[in-house]
């Protein structure tokens, strides 16, 4: 990767300082949320590890490191979901842990990255887990997950964890400024929970009017307007769960509001929704959309539209009189 995220410097120090001092762990587990670019950690620490020339980073000019670069090194694998959305199944562990018992093709080591590791089924889990316990010589697994929650906590406790911290909110913007060469809304960061990938994306592809448009709607229906439900359903259940948060946030947000907390990053629409709806409406919607949320990422096959649509009907008649 050639962007860097100044965030990801602490872990990527001090896996440095191991990889110099041969400390680096058999089984290190990277938990990050979704949009950190953990990944070019992961992607980095490969590389060093790959190379002949063995230190805490990658010369680029080694016969490993030019496999490296075009993805056919011998003893380097890559475990994640055969399709978006998938689970990582227990073949695929099967697979993975006959690489780890394999002798290096080119006398170095060998390096096993699970990504996400929190996608693996139970039977995939506990298939690696035997392997983890008996580690094979010179065999590195790299394990990265979005949801630590979703993972065995035996699976956990094999492996040195480390975690990567959301940047604050100044040092989202000052990167991103750097990176699009312009100032954007503090709001934006805001809804998209500081997370540097999601915010930049948000900004390409110029969702902005999208975003006021939903906050919109949903401020009509709590006003009584019930002809938005169906049409406000459909817009948020065509996609992931990013438009579902943004309403999070301008819930939590017009709740501040209402204690007379006004904070630069508020959602540009709380002051109007605050308007029209009591604290009570507006909290307990919030924690049953927070809930909604993570149903929604945790299991597939849902009816996300139905689902979405109970939460909705919670707000007609409730509006503040």
């Amino acid at each position: 990767m050639e962007m860097w995220y100044p965030w990801l410097d602490p872990v990527w120090h001090q896996w440095q300082k191991n990889l110099e001092s041969g400390r680096f762990s058999n089984a290190s587990l990277l938990i990050a949320e979704s949009g950190m670019g953990a990944e070019w950690v992961i992607e980095r620490v490969s590389q060093a590890l790959m190379c002949s020339n063995y230190n805490s980073e990658p010369c680029g000019f080694c016969h490993s490191c030019q496999l490296m670069k075009s993805n056919t090194h011998p003893d380097f694998h890559r475990i994640e979901p055969e399709k978006e959305g998938k689970s990582i199944s227990v073949d695929q562990i099967r697979q993975c842990n006959r690489f780890a018992q394999e002798s290096s093709q080119l006398s170095g080591t060998r390096v096993i990255v699970i990504s996400p590791a929190d996608a693996m089924n139970e039977s995939a889990a506990n298939a690696l887990l035997k392997t983890l316990e008996t580690p094979s010589e010179h065999c590195v697994f790299l394990l990265l997950a979005h949801q630590s929650q979703r993972l065995l906590p035996t699976i956990i406790s094999r492996c040195q964890q480390w975690h990567i911290a959301p940047p604050s909110a100044n040092e989202l913007g000052g990167w991103l400024s750097a990176t699009l060469g312009h100032t954007v809304g503090e709001h934006v960061p805001h809804i998209n929970g500081l997370s540097p990938l999601k915010t930049r994306q948000f900004i390409e592809q110029k969702r902005e009017s999208e975003y006021q448009a939903i906050c919109a709607m949903l401020i009509n229906l709590v006003a009584g307007d019930s002809s938005q439900l169906i049409e406000l359903a459909k817009k948020l259940s065509s996609e992931g769960t990013e438009s579902l948060a943004w309403l999070w946030y301008l819930l939590v947000d017009a709740q501040k509001v209402l204690f007379s907390i006004h904070e630069a990053h508020c959602s540009p629409q709380a002051s109007e929704l605050a308007n029209q709806a009591s604290y009570d409406l507006l909290y307990t919607q919030s924690k049953a959309l927070e809930a909604l949320i993570k149903q929604l990422n945790i299991h597939t096959g849902l009816n996300k539209e139905l689902m979405i649509i109970n939460w909705l009907t919670k707000f007609e008649g409730e509006a503040c009189l």
